[in-house]
This record gives C-alpha cells, sequence and structure tokens, in this order.
C-alpha cells in the first residue's frame, strides 16, 4: 500500500496553517525589529515542523516562471542528446527515471526507484577554471545540451537570484539559533555548494502503489527552497505522523531545512520527511534549490545548541564527506566512482 495512502492527507486550509507563510521583506529591508521579529517566526517554524513558505523573497517572478520554460524545453530533447550529459562524479548532468532510491533512508525502505528525471547544475565553472583543471571533488563545470544558449543563461539567472536569496537568509537562521546574525556567512564564501535540480515527474500508473515519484525522504543540504507550479503531488510527514499536501501559494518558495541544518543545531531544527506521488494524470515539474555550506566546511553542533545536559550528538565532520556518503547511498550512477 502506499505511505502516503495509508495515512489522512491534511486538506489545504489545515496544511496552511500547519506549514506557516513568513514575510521576509522587513528582515531584508533593514526595518527596525525586521531580523529578530522574523527570525522568530523561522526559528519557531524549523523547531516544530521543519518547512515554511517564504514570501517578500525579492526573487523576481520572471525569473522563475522563465526557469519552468527553461526546464521545460530541456526535458523536451532526445533522450539521446539528455544521456550525452548523463550525471557525473560531480552529481552534476542528467539523471534519467529510475536512477535514483532512498535505499538507506529512515523514513521509508523503498523498493522501487523514483519515477522523475532531473537536470543538476552548480556554477557554472569554465573548463579551465582551477578546480575543474583539478578535478576537485563537488566543484566540477556544468554539462550542457548545444543549441540552448537562451536555456542556459535562464537557468544560471535563477541559481544566481537563488544563491543571493540563501545568502540573505542566514542571518534569520543564525539569529534563530540564537547566534551572531554573521555566524554562517564564513562557512558559505568562496563559492557555497549550490545545486539546482530541474525535475520532471511523469505521468505515474495510479494502481502502483510501490512507485514513487520521489520516495519519502530527507534533504541533505543545509536549506531547501522549492519552487512549484499548480500540479500536485508533494506530501510532507508533519511530526504527529500526518502526511499533508501543501498548496502552492503564489509569490512565495516552499523552504525546508535539509540533515547538513539539523546536525549543525544538534537536532534543534528538524529535517521533515517528503515525497512526491504523481498521480496527476499529467507532466509536474519543480525546481529544487539546495544551498549548503563550501565542501571543505567542518559542520560541528552549535554552542547555542548544547549544553552539559544536551551534549553534542554528531562528531565533527567535513561537508564533503557527508554530502558524497549521501549521494553514494542514493544514486545508482555513483557505485561507478566508489571503490
Amino acid at each position: 500500500m502506499n505511505l502516503f495512502k495509508t495515512m489522512a492527507v491534511a486538506n489545504p486550509e489545515a496544511a496552511s496553517q500547519a506549514i506557516p507563510v513568513i514575510d521576509v521583506g522587513p528582515a531584508f529591508r533593514g526595518e527596525p525589529g525586521g531580523l529578530e521579529a522574523v527570525a522568530r517566526q523561522v526559528g519557531h517554524a524549523s523547531e516544530t515542523v521543519g518547512f515554511f513558505y517564504v514570501a517578500g523573497h525579492g526573487v523576481p517572478q520572471a525569473f522563475i516562471d522563465d526557469a519552468f520554460q527553461a526546464s521545460r524545453e530541456f526535458h523536451a530533447i532526445t533522450l539521446e542528446e539528455k544521456l550525452a550529459l548523463k550525471i557525473n562524479e560531480n552529481n552534476i548532468g542528467y539523471l534519467p527515471v529510475n536512477q535514483s532510491m532512498q535505499r538507506h533512508s529512515t523514513v521509508h525502505k523503498a523498493t522501487r526507484p523514483n519515477f522523475n528525471e532531473s537536470f543538476f547544475i552548480s556554477h557554472d565553472r569554465g573548463a579551465d577554471h582551477p578546480d575543474a583543471v583539478a578535478g576537485t571533488p563537488l566543484r566540477g563545470k556544468n554539462q550542457w545540451p548545444a543549441g540552448h544558449e537562451r536555456m542556459r543563461a535562464t537557468m544560471v539567472r535563477y541559481m544566481k537570484a537563488m544563491e543571493a536569496l540563501g545568502e540573505r537568509t542566514l542571518p534569520l537562521l543564525a539569529h534563530a539559533l540564537d547566534m551572531p546574525a554573521d555566524h554562517f556567512a564564513p562557512f558559505f564564501r568562496d563559492e557555497a555548494h549550490i545545486t539546482t535540480r530541474f525535475l520532471h515527474y511523469p505521468p505515474q500508473e495510479t494502481d502502483d502503489d510501490e512507485q514513487f515519484g520521489q520516495g519519502p525522504h530527507t534533504d541533505n543540504s543545509f536549506i531547501t527552497f522549492l519552487a512549484r507550479e499548480d500540479t500536485p503531488g508533494l506530501a510532507v510527514r508533519l511530526p504527529n505522523g500526518e502526511w499533508l499536501a501543501p498548496p502552492v501559494i503564489p509569490g512565495t518558495f516552499l523552504v525546508n531545512l535539509g540533515n547538513i541544518m539539523k546536525r549543525w543545531s544538534n537536532d534543534r531544527f528538524l529535517s521533515t520527511p517528503h515525497g512526491v506521488v504523481n498521480d496527476s494524470g499529467r507532466d509536474r515539474y519543480s525546481i529544487a534549490f539546495f544551498y549548503s555550506p563550501n565542501v571543505a566546511s567542518a559542520i560541528e553542533c552549535l554552542p547555542s545548541c548544547t549544553s552539559d545536559t544536551n551534549p553534542a550528538r554528531y562528531p565533527r565532520a567535513i561537508y564533503r564527506d557527508l554530502i558524497l556518503e549521501f549521494y553514494n547511498a542514493n544514486y545508482f550512477h555513483r557505485k561507478d566512482y566508489v571503490a
């Protein structure tokens, strides 16, 4: 039986109440008391549900609309062209249908691969970039189809706008965790680890209870910003165990914290399970932007989140090691790069 269908799914009104809409504009504009007020809302949502909507984010709607059009353009090219860009050791490129799986998830032990195809991009480094030349893990160059220069420019523009949004959000998260507002900034310098995933979910068989567009999982990012259209399919598992279908709210991104933030905050902030079943009968597109620290960053529980009675639950670890462990566990192509 499909996991989502074994539990009640809340109606849109209940969903919007469970996942708050937070206007970050007052903090971004530097209004008096804006940072403190918005950070309190972010902290409460992060501790109680791990998801929230952000309004007043400053990313032009045209950038978002154009990014969806660019995604459709990419996914409409031939499979042969897409396979020429097959995802590589840096997790950049095209991931075909049935090539990822939540095999080691603590949320749900998947029996079938994920029924989606994805195009991953990161910083648009040139072939002569020092990290590309040196083969530095997770800092390679993008793969692009020939003859789609406008699509490329549109995707990169969107990614840069989202990176700027991530940077503006860092003081809110730091303040919400009782740290100085500039605490996280040094970890994201010299190229944060950013990934934009342009997802396409083909229609699923409605009577296949073992098939997920994306199996229930938690993200391994610091924070994720999700752009969606009106085709449903996403479900979020609330702390009480209920699966909830969050509505699309125009002018907002749906945001969730990932495992890196959960680790950094010593489990104070939640990394909430979610997944997708596209039984709508039509194609579904979404764009996930994963914002995480520089790959060389050391992640250790914050002093504001530990004490003598609440010791650190996680040892110090390098972000590169954590993300590669996650990739190796969940993407089939990684077997080619693991000894």
